[in-house]
């Protein structure tokens, strides 16, 4: 049953038969894949598992039948005369010894049994000798004897008319004549038993491996760190911007050498016990392998390692800290998390006696009367350094003055196209030397070397209140690039740009509440400022009008616009009655209006009715996204359905930009209509033709293209619903102030 079982496995592996291929080429057996699959089988109440090892070949290579010749040298002895793939690094110890491509071996099953007596191990050879007469296989099969760690195999390989064995002796101590070339070719000799007279030359490869344990002894040629002065906790001794590299036991246990010579033949070389031309020196291949020590102490793992265990942690500011470090007592106890919010709730205080910053420095200084100094994770000097480490600009603040901050800008140009920063794209991580990038190395340093996981939320607490700080008094956060979010970077980082992104707006309309509109450049979309500004200009005889409608903006979440005590005033200028008209004529838009919100001519287009020149209008900047706010807006437009209704809507929400353009056109150009924001919004949507006329003057006419005239067109109803009203006055697309507080 044994015999019939093995003949089986073969069967199903299929084995049986003439092995077939071709010699492999040089250094295949290191660059190509190595398979296995194992089966198992029993002798009598004795287990075994059968493994088939085989190198992974292309499928013309196994599969060609048609070449086979019967009474060929088998495949795997053709391996054993091939000397192109000796010495593979890493293979079965199997293919090292016989540069086998495939063979099958046979183990005891469990790892604490072993054949151990003779005539066992000789009924399991006859048994396999049997089976590969019967199947015609000529894969090689070994059987492993004695211990597992002892790698003693024996096998049989059989072809037509020819039979190779495979045997191993294990030698407690190797005798004198067989530690040389000499020697063993003796042995070599003597085994074959070849009669032929004189004898050919033999051919063999060598390699020599030198194993290097122990250089104490040596020099190195770099110092290793010193661990006292890193983990001694000074400022001094710890560099917040670099994280610690190297070793501080040698991460390498053994160093070994092998020298080789691939290709001789016998006579060419002479080495005995007397004499010896093997010099490793002289070798024409080397190869080294090291060895590596079990878990070494390294710096930068250890950090990395702990780092990521502090990212999986879930506790709370307020659960590590401790709760009573945020309390506040009486009735002027507020939460400073929600310190923004109440600035967008209506109020009849004046916003200019409210102060988060007062507030921010009041929390700061309960926090650390509930919490004393000697309780702080954080000392003082560690944390002065993280936070001009992280802020450099703070430090330009205190040696030019206060006002000096105001103007300092982010200034950040965007980092070079460089292989690191392309690596850091494809980790989704952050540029080098951002703020995110600094905050990251600052977090792990603090969490390894200045209270672990306390230190860490002390310093992150500090971090929040420095952007709130910021936020307030319209400070740019340093180390991030101009321009709306990466979507290329972390998310953090996303929300780090988003919040210079609002400073940058909120900025941009407290300049135009003092009246410095005169110094800001007008640009293509420029701020809620720069619109101010043109109006006042194209107004020249309400500017004190407008600047008491500076000093009275609303900065709630619902609206922007200035708040004019005198509204009725403006409508009874005519604005209220064109604005019905413009709704009775549709398209076009009444004359009678007065322009506002203009930046400049066009230049070349003129307004199709009137004639009069096209002014480009100044409009609302879109609103800059981060990765979870796209992702939310998706959710929100794909649960509304394929239904009508849902796509309607759906288009509804997404021209919310289109329609603030279309109010902004129609302020800067009374009595524009649809055709005349598609020529300057979308001019491949106008389409102009030459005609003749009655008289036979070539004229140009246009129309809108097919897609603006399709029936219930989104543009159509956009501007229908579209009032003349200029950008400084629309709702904002951007809402700064809720955004901020968000981040």
């Amino acid at each position: 049953r044994f015999i019939s079982k093995i003949e089986e496995v073969l069967n199903d592996w299929k084995l049986i038969g003439i092995s077939s291929g071709k010699l492999l080429e040089k250094g295949v057996y290191t660059t190509g894949a190595w398979e296995e699959k194992s089966d198992e089988i029993s002798f009598a109440d004795f287990k075994f598992s059968i493994t088939h090892h085989y190198l992974v070949q292309e499928p013309s290579d196994r599969d060609g039948k048609e070449e086979l010749v019967e009474d060929a040298l088998p495949l795997p002895m053709q391996d054993l005369l091939c000397m192109n793939n000796d010495f593979p690094p890493r293979a079965h110890c199997l293919v090292r010894w016989y540069g086998l491509r495939e063979f099958v071996v046979i183990a005891p099953a469990g790892n604490n049994n072993a054949i151990l007596s003779e005539s066992k191990c000789n009924l399991l050879l006859s048994s396999i000798s049997i089976a590969l007469g019967n199947t015609g296989c000529q894969v090689p099969l070994f059987v492993q004897t004695h211990h597992k760690w002892r790698r003693m195999y024996v096998g049989e390989c059989q072809g037509p008319g020819v039979r190779t064995d495979f045997e191993m002796v294990h030698l407690r101590k190797v005798p004198n004549q067989y530690t040389h070339l000499s020697g063993l070719l003796d042995i070599f000799k003597s085994k074959i038993g070849c009669p032929l007279t004189p004898l050919p030359p033999v051919s063999m490869a060598i390699r020599l491996t030198y194993v290097l344990q122990d250089w104490q002894q040596y020099f190195w040629p770099q110092q290793p760190p010193d661990i006292d002065a890193l983990v001694g906790g000074e400022v001094g001794g710890l560099e917040f911007g670099k994280l610690p590299f190297g070793a501080c036991e040698d991460p390498i246990s053994e160093l070994h050498l092998a020298t080789t010579w691939p290709h001789l033949t016998e006579g060419i070389i002479v080495d005995n016990d007397v004499y010896s031309d093997l010099d490793p020196i002289q070798a024409p291949q080397w190869s080294v392998r090291v060895r590596k020590a079990d878990n070494p102490q390294c710096l930068l793992g250890d950090f990395l390692t702990e780092f990521f265990k502090l990212c999986r942690r879930k506790e709370s500011t307020d659960e590590i800290l401790g709760r009573s470090a945020f309390e506040e007592e009486g009735k002027e106890a507020a939460d400073i998390t929600h310190a923004l919010s109440k600035l967008t709730e209506p109020a009849p205080v004046p916003i200019h006696k409210l102060s988060v910053t007062n507030m921010v420095h009041s929390a700061k200084k309960k926090i650390r009367k509930h919490r004393g100094v000697d309780e702080s994770p954080l000392n003082n000097e560690v944390l002065n350094t993280i936070l001009l480490f992280l802020f450099p600009d703070a430090a330009d603040k205190l040696a030019d003055g206060f006002e000096s901050r105001t103007s300092t800008s982010a200034g950040n140009n965007p980092p070079p196209e460089n292989e690191d920063y392309n690596l850091f794209s494809q980790l989704k991580s952050a540029p080098s030397d951002s703020l995110t990038y600094k905050l990251a190395l600052c977090l792990c340093m603090i969490n390894f070397y200045h209270g672990g996981v306390k230190g860490v939320a002390h310093l992150w607490q500090e971090f929040v209140l420095e952007m709130r700080y910021r936020w307030e008094n319209n400070y740019l956060i340093p180390g991030l690039a101009n321009g709306p979010p990466d979507l290329r970077c972390c998310l953090l980082h996303q929300k780090l740009q988003m919040l210079n992104c609002c400073i940058e707006r909120k900025k941009a309309r407290d300049e135009g509440k003092r009246g410095n509109v005169s110094d800001r450049s007008p640009g293509g979309t420029s701020g809620d400022a720069g619109k101010g500004a043109d109006h006042s200009g194209d107004n020249p005889d309400k500017e004190k009008e407008v600047g008491k409608s500076w000093e009275s903006w609303s900065d709630s979440e619902e609206e922007f616009f200035e708040c004019l005590s005198d509204t009725e005033d403006l409508k009874g200028n005519g604005q209220e009655n064109g604005k019905k008209g413009g709704a009775k004529e549709g398209n076009k838009e009444p004359v009678n209006l007065k322009p506002e919100g203009r930046l400049h001519p066009h230049g070349k287009l003129m307004l199709l009715h009137p004639g009069e020149p096209l002014y480009i209008p100044i409009t609302q900047e879109p609103a800059p996204m981060t990765e979870d706010l796209l992702e939310e807006q998706s959710e929100v437009l794909a649960k509304l359905g394929t239904s009508a209704e849902g796509a309607h809507l759906r288009a509804r929400m997404q021209s919310a930009c289109l329609l603030s353009d279309m109010e902004s056109f129609k302020a800067a150009n009374p009595g524009c209509c649809l055709e005349d924001f598609v020529r300057w919004y979308s001019p491949r949507d106008y389409i102009e033709e030459e005609v003749v006329d009655e008289k036979g003057n070539i004229i140009i006419k246009g129309e809108l293209s097919a897609r603006m005239k399709i029936p219930s067109n989104m543009w159509v109803e956009a501007w229908e619903t579209a009032k003349p009203v200029p950008a400084r006055r629309q709702k904002r697309l951007f809402d700064d102030t809720r955004e901020a507080e968000k981040v």
